[in-house]
């Protein structure tokens, strides 16, 4: 069995192998064909992190890094998508005039990232991220010639700027009270730091997170980038959207401050509100899906604030897979047009009710059950929104008895393999040392307040739709979800020249 340094100094030489091959593929005179040989390098790292993955017991410090299943789970997680997304551009940028230059800029996005995640030390975690968001605006800004992807990237860098100096702010703080660059998970900081100290380091930890995960009102830049190509906004899901429950698992022996759970509750509450309406008032596809991020990444940080960070992280691989996948298939979403009208929704009413009904009591047995935390509480309720939701589009609003069968048996085929797949990525985690943060009881029930009174809120409106109510409110979550004037054209202007 190879030893932890052993795979670690493996793991690097492969990275390196990986970014060399993409300085390589920049030069004219290498042929088109060498991407072939690049993306088979780039399997190099990801194998190395399988095998770390699987031989890992416990954690282990080697050098600046800590490695343990959460380290080697991310850093493949990271690299693997990376490899994905790679491997689909090679057709779908191919005829760019910046087509060599997308690649060595996906390596080292991806690159930066699994280094960071896997560090143990707070300088070069920091550094890494910032690397990781310099080369993703790069990445947004690479074609020049168009104006629209030079001020998204401009607003995407503003936010960056902001969100890395409060996680730098945040470690030269912790480094002030503790006199340390690492984090002890054993240690007891409510002794080693004051409580103002805590305060300060929690609060910009809140602001270094929500940022990168476009929580409202920061959501502006992930609305903005969308005009990047589409492998771009697939990119973003490795590691950087979901980054702050990678940041806030590593920080949760620091973490657990009530001002700022509080706040870091009540943020993603309303952004998981406002990306759920974003995604349903806007028709462009891609915002859609940048609506369902911010409500997804908002519901991970709630996730975070309660301390279940085992929860956030499988959230955060699961989702980056998923929305990444939705990114680039994106081209044939013209595809599904073409779709049969519902049934009557009146004829369907019975069924709407019936999952309804379903959706409460299945929530209710998950709930007594289970150990009674606020998360259960709070995931007992998604758990009935989310299967009420399924069982409109999947049986109310099917067609005929067979097509209602079918979708049932789709419910339930879904919720065998989230069950499995929860239980690998549990088996997985239930090693790596994470600190529960308990945030106060008052912070719980105004998340679920804001929660179930905006889902309320939002059933009454959309019954509405005569009223000014409606009007309002669809008004403005189209204003929230458009991009800046200067960031939209009907055309590509720049192209004008060539016809």
């Amino acid at each position: 069995m190879l030893s932890s340094s052993l795979l670690l100094i493996l793991f690097f030489v492969t990275l390196v192998i990986a970014v060399l091959s993409g300085i390589i593929f920049l030069i004219p005179s290498v042929p088109v064909k060498y991407i072939r040989l690049h993306l088979t390098l780039l399997l190099l790292p990801v194998i190395v992190g399988v095998i770390g993955l699987i031989t890992v017991n416990g954690r282990e410090v080697v050098g600046v890094f800590a490695l343990d299943k959460l380290a080697w789970l991310v850093g493949v997680f990271v690299l693997a998508l990376g490899f994905i997304i790679q491997k689909f551009s090679t057709r779908y940028l191919l005829g760019d005039r910046n087509y060599r230059k997308y690649f060595p800029l996906y390596t080292c996005t991806t690159i930066f990232a699994s280094i960071g995640w896997l560090s143990n030390d707070l300088r070069l975690m920091v550094v890494c991220w910032g690397l990781t968001l310099w080369c993703l605006t790069q990445l947004i800004r690479l074609n020049q010639s168009w104006k629209v992807p030079a001020e998204a990237a401009k607003v995407s860098a503003r936010s960056f700027i902001i969100g890395w100096g409060a996680l730098l702010l945040a470690v030269v703080v912790f480094y002030i009270g503790t006199g340390e660059w690492v984090i002890d998970p054993s240690q007891d900081y409510d002794n080693v730091m004051s409580y103002g100290l805590k305060l300060i380091i929690d609060l910009l930890l809140v602001l270094a997170v929500i940022i990168p995960a476009a929580q409202y009102p920061f959501q502006s830049w992930l609305i903005e980038s969308v005009v990047a190509p589409t492998p771009v906004s697939a990119i973003m899901h490795a590691g950087i959207v979901n980054a702050g429950g990678i940041i806030l698992t590593r920080f949760s022996p620091v973490f657990d401050n009530n001002i700022a759970l509080t706040v870091l509750l009540v943020i993603s509450s309303i952004s998981v509100l406002i990306g759920s309406g974003i995604s349903l008032v806007h028709v462009d596809y891609k915002r859609q899906l940048v609506g369902s991020t911010m409500s997804q990444m908002g519901f991970m940080l709630v996730q975070c604030a309660l301390g279940v960070y085992s929860a956030a992280v499988i959230h955060l691989i699961l989702h980056g897979v998923f929305k990444a996948t939705l990114f680039l298939q994106s081209g044939s979403i013209v595809k599904r047009f073409n779709i049969p009208t519902p049934p009557n929704v009146k004829r369907s009413y019975a069924w709407t009710v019936l999952g309804r009904t379903l959706a409460i009591v299945i929530a209710v047995i998950f709930f007594i059950m289970s150990d009674h935390t606020s998360y259960t509480l709070i995931s007992a309720f998604i758990l009935a929104w989310s299967l009420s939701v399924s069982w409109n589009q999947l049986v109310a609003l099917n067609r005929g008895v067979m097509g209602r069968v079918i979708g049932i048996a789709m419910l339930i085929i879904v919720a065998v393999v989230y069950v499995v797949t929860h239980q690998i990525f549990v088996s997985l985690l239930h090693n790596v040392y994470m600190i529960t943060s308990h945030p106060p009881l008052v912070s719980v029930m105004i998340c679920i307040a804001i929660l179930v009174l905006g889902s309320i809120f939002s059933i009454w409106v959309a019954r509405r739709r005569d009223s000014t109510a409606f009007a309002k409110v669809y008004l403005w979550l189209v204003k929230i979800g458009e991009a800046k004037f200067k960031s939209v054209e009907s055309h590509p202007n720049y192209l004008k020249k060539y016809l």
